[in-house]
């Protein structure tokens, strides 16, 4: 039998990999094209994307345990739904699903509630799975080098309320806990969820505070105006995406996403280990960009 990684070349897919490679369970990485894709030694590339039924189906075959990642797109959510469908058709006896923090709550926001949606499936039919629900990736802000460094600008509208960020190397190797111990179980096991959280909640000025210490120079937040975030967005995606993205960011800014010590705690004790801080990152980075 074997795991099945979908989203494989994106950045929580190439972790998943890396902390499952060299193990002892069969690998297959689903991609649209298996030619160019860069897999660990051992990991078998599946050819296929989830928008493929025929494909899906193919490459689910003999699969015993699924990552459900289902990409930005118009039709995510019957992505995600039809993908389970064909796991169950299949015996697939456990899933890891990819949902996000506060996907309940963010009833306005296109993939927040599509994630929610594709959480009452795993629920209302009891299907095996653990449903990790990460909230704002860290690494988004590797973007911010160039406002930072060029202008002293933090430029992401976070707003004052805070959010427990995450980092993308936690992510990936909760995944790859949960997937392992699927895989090994010799029957399905109970639905879990983990909030994926940071330690820390870093608000505009928290945030603007630590790029301030990491790059020793004045940093500012560069404010709360969404239309800027939406026109600048626009120019690198689909306006629907953006829009999203802008529906995303004015919730964080009216409501917050802070996460609560118990489920900070909950991911430290499947992770073995306290979450990654922001400080660290932003530590990293300056000491990286400083090489030039």
């Amino acid at each position: 039998m074997a795991i099945l990684i979908t989203g494989s070349t994106g950045a929580i897919g190439k972790q998943i990999l890396e902390h499952l490679k060299g193990g002892d369970v069969e690998l297959r990485a689903l991609t649209r094209a298996p030619e160019k894709a860069q897999f660990p030694a051992g990991v078998t590339a599946v050819k296929g994307d989830l928008s493929d039924i025929d494909a899906v189906r193919q490459a689910i075959k003999g699969v015993s345990t699924l990552f459900l990642l289902a990409p930005n797109a118009p039709d995510e959510l019957t992505q995600a739904l039809q993908t389970l469908s064909i796991a169950r058709e299949e015996d697939v006896k456990g899933v890891v699903y990819l949902s996000v923090f506060k996907g309940a709550e963010y009833v306005d926001v296109p993939h927040f509630t599509g994630k929610h949606t594709v959480e009452r499936m795993i629920e209302h039919l009891n299907i095996p799975a653990t449903v990790l629900r990460p909230a704002y990736f860290i690494q988004n802000d590797v973007r911010q080098k160039d406002p930072l460094l060029t202008h002293g600008v933090y430029g992401m509208p976070i707003g004052a309320k805070g959010i427990s960020m995450v980092d993308v190397r936690d992510i990936g190797e909760a995944a790859a806990l949960e997937l392992l111990r699927r895989e090994h179980a010799a029957e399905p096991v109970p639905r879990e969820t983990y909030e994926l959280v940071g330690p820390d909640v870093i608000d505009a000025q928290t945030v603007a505070s630590i790029w301030a210490d990491a790059l020793g120079r004045s940093v500012r937040y560069g404010g709360d105006d969404l239309n800027v975030l939406e026109q600048r967005l626009k120019s690198a995606a689909p306006s629907w995406l953006a829009y999203d993205m802008r529906l995303m960011m004015a919730r964080y800014q009216q409501d917050g996403a802070v996460a609560s010590k118990a489920e900070v705690d909950r991911l430290a004790t499947l992770l073995g280990r306290q979450p990654r801080s922001y400080r660290d990152f932003a530590a990293a980075m300056a000491a990286e960009w400083a090489k030039g």
